[in-house]
């Protein structure tokens, strides 16, 4: 089945959906992005990530397309056409096409911003086998530029850690900065140590998780105790347990950590019920 997708104001098939060689998000990497999440035909969190889609615009002094304030409404035309029941909508937006290659920014009322968005079918997404059994990571050194609370389309180092994962073997890799974890390749990331759930706080180093507020706004309300710090992979090596979040995974376990197994090399009870927590609740609160 082809794909319906949205390209600057219109619905076509993915085959016609055309950008322009000079798109300053092709040459630049100059775009943002957002990744929502579809369960039983209803978004997960939206609101959430269009609040962080208007501050990453805001943040890299980028205009809104004409288009900003039907976003919802365009993810719910892309959700009907296409049929998704599970699955997530990619959203980009770019500076736009200024008919040439240039470092400097484009005068905005010459050029408009480029706006995409695509879904794509994940049946299975709540009942993921990944998060029966955890995932492996390793750590790699964290070498992104410095605005990570910014979710630009840079992604190539996030790339290049996920293969470097693979190739050892493994499903995902930690960052690893000044001796202490930031973040997962893709995802926020945290260890349980008696009975606590610590991650990293919010700063310019890591991105302001969609998925990471919710979680931890469930946790405390379910009298979980949360402390917001730095820790090693050392640390988290002797843990009682780890997990990952995303718009895409939930709440995901984590396993084992460089070879090392965390707590008894199982999905623990911690990971566990916030996800039964957060996919709950989410569904509830879904659009």
């Amino acid at each position: 089945m082809t794909r319906t997708v949205f390209v600057n104001g219109e619905y076509l098939p993915e085959t016609d959906a055309k950008i322009s060689i000079f798109d300053r998000g092709f040459l630049m990497a100059d775009g943002v992005y957002e990744v929502t999440s579809v369960l039983g035909g209803k978004l997960i969190d939206f609101d959430g990530h269009l609040k962080r889609l208007e501050r990453s615009l805001n943040e890299l002094d980028m205009e809104k397309p004409s288009e900003f304030d039907d976003l919802l409404e365009i993810h719910r035309k892309l959700v009907e056409l296409n049929g998704i029941e599970e699955g997530m909508i990619y959203l980009q937006v770019t500076r736009g096409a200024p008919g040439d290659r240039d470092f400097v920014f484009p005068d905005p009322a010459e050029t408009r911003p480029t706006l995409v968005l695509f879904t794509q079918n994940k049946p299975g997404l709540a009942d993921s086998p990944a998060a029966q059994k955890g995932i492996k990571v390793i750590s790699i050194e964290d070498i992104r530029w410095g605005r990570r609370d910014i979710k630009t389309v840079q992604l190539l180092y996030p790339s290049m850690g996920k293969m470097m994962a693979k190739k050892a073997g493994c499903d995902d890799a930690w960052l690893v900065e000044e001796g202490k974890v930031t973040e997962g390749t893709s995802n926020n990331a945290y260890i349980v140590k008696d009975g606590k759930i610590i991650t990293r706080a919010l700063s310019n180093d890591i991105l302001h998780g969609i998925t990471r507020a919710a979680v931890l706004r469930f946790a405390r309300e379910a009298q979980m105790e949360v402390v917001e710090r730095s820790f090693t992979i050392e640390e988290a090596q002797q843990a009682d347990e780890a997990f990952v979040t995303s718009a895409s995974t939930f709440v995901m376990p984590v396993v084992e950590i460089d070879g090392a197994e965390i707590g008894e090399g199982a999905v623990g009870p911690v990971a566990k019920r916030l996800r039964e927590i957060y996919l709950d609740e989410s569904l509830k609160a879904a659009v």
